[in-house]
Protein backbone atom coordinates (compact mmCIF):
# COMPACT_ATOMS: atom_id res chain seq x y z
CA UNK A 1 0.00 0.00 0.00
CA UNK A 2 1.38 3.42 -0.91
CA UNK A 3 0.67 6.94 0.25
CA UNK A 4 -0.15 9.63 -2.32
CA UNK A 5 3.50 10.66 -2.44
CA UNK A 6 4.45 7.13 -3.50
CA UNK A 7 6.13 6.18 -0.24
CA UNK A 8 5.27 2.88 1.36
CA UNK A 9 2.87 2.83 4.27
CA UNK A 10 4.25 0.83 7.21
CA UNK A 11 2.81 -2.69 7.25
CA UNK A 12 1.14 -2.37 10.66
CA UNK A 13 -0.54 0.89 9.68
CA UNK A 14 -1.73 -0.55 6.38
CA UNK A 15 -3.17 -3.63 8.05
CA UNK A 16 -4.94 -1.54 10.69
CA UNK A 17 -6.35 0.77 8.00
CA UNK A 18 -7.72 -2.22 6.10
CA UNK A 19 -9.60 -3.28 9.24
CA UNK A 20 -11.22 0.13 9.72
CA UNK A 21 -13.03 1.26 6.57
CA UNK A 22 -13.84 4.74 7.89
CA UNK A 23 -10.20 5.42 8.76
CA UNK A 24 -9.05 3.92 5.44
CA UNK A 25 -11.30 6.18 3.36
CA UNK A 26 -10.42 9.19 5.51
CA UNK A 27 -6.67 8.51 5.12
CA UNK A 28 -7.04 7.96 1.37
CA UNK A 29 -8.75 11.33 0.94
CA UNK A 30 -6.02 13.28 2.77
CA UNK A 31 -3.36 15.27 0.95
CA UNK A 32 0.26 14.06 0.95
CA UNK A 33 1.33 16.23 3.89
CA UNK A 34 -1.43 15.00 6.19
CA UNK A 35 -0.87 11.38 5.17
CA UNK A 36 2.81 11.75 5.98
CA UNK A 37 1.96 13.26 9.37
CA UNK A 38 -0.10 10.16 10.19
CA UNK A 39 2.64 7.83 8.90
CA UNK A 40 5.27 9.64 10.96
CA UNK A 41 3.05 9.47 14.03
CA UNK A 42 2.83 5.68 13.94
CA UNK A 43 6.54 4.96 13.71
CA UNK A 44 7.04 4.31 17.42
CA UNK A 45 4.02 2.05 17.80
CA UNK A 46 5.04 -1.52 18.63
CA UNK A 47 1.84 -3.43 19.43
CA UNK A 48 -1.16 -4.37 17.31
CA UNK A 49 -3.56 -2.99 19.93
CA UNK A 50 -1.75 0.35 20.06
CA UNK A 51 -1.83 0.57 16.25
CA UNK A 52 -5.54 -0.24 16.23
CA UNK A 53 -6.15 2.51 18.79
CA UNK A 54 -4.04 4.92 16.74
CA UNK A 55 -5.98 4.16 13.56
CA UNK A 56 -9.32 4.30 15.37
CA UNK A 57 -8.43 7.89 16.31
CA UNK A 58 -7.07 8.83 12.90
CA UNK A 59 -9.80 11.35 12.10
CA UNK A 60 -8.80 13.36 15.18
CA UNK A 61 -5.13 13.32 14.09
CA UNK A 62 -5.56 14.46 10.50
Amino acid sequence: MNAKNGSDIPLGLGMALMQNADAFFYFSALDEEKQQKIIDGCKGIKSRDDMKNYVDGITAIG
